[in-house]
């Protein structure tokens, strides 16, 4: 069994700058089939284009929304067949929101989860299954170091809140699944360098947020995907239910 007859799914990778695609060019190099799943299709599209040219494996991009179940089962019908069964998934997906909780509306608090939480269950529901027919699975959600902080960096209170219930969903599902050959683990990044956080990135502003992080610097997409490919080999079957922090020592607890 290797790699190479599986597929690594990872949602929201559509981004040039974001995570997302950092971590599937890292897998797809590992030797995985890539399967990428956006709400913009063309750059799901592009970002496939793009790994099948420089590392030779399959990979296949397509639009779908997340957050609708009937959106979610129609791409993974269109993946059935046309690549490897799906042996790893990054629930990558996510959307941030810096209003105060005082401020926000019901709306935005909704969205919020339903991107980051109904849309992560909607994904792992349909996919873990078939990993635990199979008896190998690999699950990695991108959390926050603001579930473990309580926000204060760019996420407010439901930012945080959604992405601590990932924290849950993650150990939970890695009892549930473990002894099926799945594990379920979370990656919390701190200052990443991405579209996300770019505007932020600058000035005074990263000079003050930079000197609070003991390796002196933020972040970059590749100190993350590093982590997640080395969580989605075969080797790390002996890892679940963890977070892995990656802030640079910014949050240590």
């Amino acid at each position: 069994m290797s790699v190479s007859d599986k597929t690594a799914l990872v949602t929201g990778a559509g981004s040039k700058r974001g995570i997302g695609r950092a971590t599937a060019h890292t897998l797809a190099a590992a030797g995985w089939n890539i399967a990428i799943l956006d709400l913009d299709e063309a750059s799901a599209k592009d970002a496939a284009h793009e790994i099948e040219e420089q590392h030779g494996v399959q990979a296949v991009g397509l639009g779908c929304d997340v957050t609708d179940e009937a959106s979610v089962a129609s791409a993974l019908a269109a993946l059935d067949g046309s690549v490897p069964p799906v042996g790893a998934l990054v629930n990558n997906a996510g959307i941030t929101s810096p209003t105060r909780f005082l401020e926000v509306t019901g709306e935005e608090w909704d969205r919020i989860f339903a991107v980051n939480v109904r849309g992560a269950y909607n994904i792992t529901r349909r996919v873990a299954p078939g990993m635990a027919e199979r008896d190998f699975g690999r699950i990695v959600f991108l959390a926050s170091v603001s579930a473990e902080r309580g926000g204060g960096v760019f996420g407010g209170v439901a930012y945080s809140a959604a992405k601590a219930a990932q924290l849950g969903f993650t150990r939970a599902l890695a009892r549930e699944l473990g002894p099926h050959g799945v594990t379920v683990n979370a990656v919390a990044p701190g200052l990443i360098d991405t579209d996300i956080t770019g505007g932020a990135l600058e000035g005074e502003r990263k000079t003050q947020l930079v000197a609070g992080i003991p390796v002196g610097r933020n972040g970059n997409v590749a100190d993350v995907a590093d982590l997640i490919t080395y969580l989605c080999r075969e080797e790390t079957g002996y890892i679940t239910g963890v977070t892995y922090d990656v802030n640079g020592g910014s949050h240590i607890h």
